[in-house]
């Protein structure tokens, strides 16, 4: 295939795609473009968790701070865009459903982003500071505590994404309970097995492996889940 040939087919790829769709690309590039603007601000709230600890963030190769900044404002253009994502699926699937499931859509797509966002707050304020400052006070006196800045936002993105996508678990009970695979009675019948359950996926989540900030996970786990089942119970399912 010559490059003729490929340019054409990219002219005619663009062509057949919807407008809207087009739109929100360029929506999603310009929520990137906006947070690259103001990357350096992020680093520095990202920061904030550890700085009053006296820790230091060292770059250790040429350009890691540079790549570093990209990363983060990747992270927050996805953040600010996750809600043009969110509904483009909800416009995907929309025709597909009835008038009853279209009802109780819109508090399932409410409550998600509403859970998500507090998930992020929590790693934020409480998840994260707690795991820092056990790493922090763990070293002290024995070593100087002098940090790769890529591997400490990696460590931060990831811990808050992470919860924000476990906080989605009252989301997928009242779903399931929708379509009625599981009743509010069964799902708290099984409460000793959650128990477990969400300290294991507390200590796969995190990717620190201190015991204080998996618990700290897995409590909300565990409320969130008994919230959502009772609220499954509640509406009658």
């Amino acid at each position: 295939m010559t490059l003729g040939n490929i340019f054409c087919s990219l002219i005619t790829l663009v062509r057949s795609c919807d407008r809207g769709y087009l739109c929100r690309f360029w929506q999603l590039e310009l929520l990137f473009w906006d947070a690259s603007h103001f990357q350096k601000e992020l680093v520095l709230v990202l920061e904030a968790p550890v700085k009053e600890q006296g820790v230091r963030f060292l770059q250790l190769a040429p350009g890691e701070f540079f790549f570093t900044t990209l990363k983060v404002s990747g992270y927050c253009g996805l953040l600010l865009g996750s809600p043009i994502i969110l509904y483009e699926i909800i416009a995907f699937v929309l025709p597909g459903l009835t008038r009853a499931e279209r009802r109780f859509l819109g508090p399932i797509v409410l409550g998600s982003s509403v859970l998500f966002y507090a998930g992020i707050t929590f790693s934020y304020m409480v998840l994260t500071p707690a795991a820092l400052n056990f790493f922090v006070n763990y070293a002290e006196g024995a070593v100087e505590s002098l940090w790769s800045i890529d591997q400490y936002f990696e460590f931060v993105l990831v811990l808050m994404f992470s919860t924000g996508l476990s906080f989605q678990v009252p989301v997928i009970q009242l779903l399931l309970g929708q379509v009625g695979l599981v009743s509010g009675d069964q799902m708290l019948s099984i409460w000793r097995y959650v128990v477990v359950g969400a300290v294991v996926a507390a200590a796969v989540l995190t990717p620190s492996t201190d015991p204080l900030t998996q618990v700290l996970l897995a409590g909300p786990l565990l409320g969130l889940y008994l919230g959502g089942a009772w609220m499954v119970k509640l509406i009658g399912r």
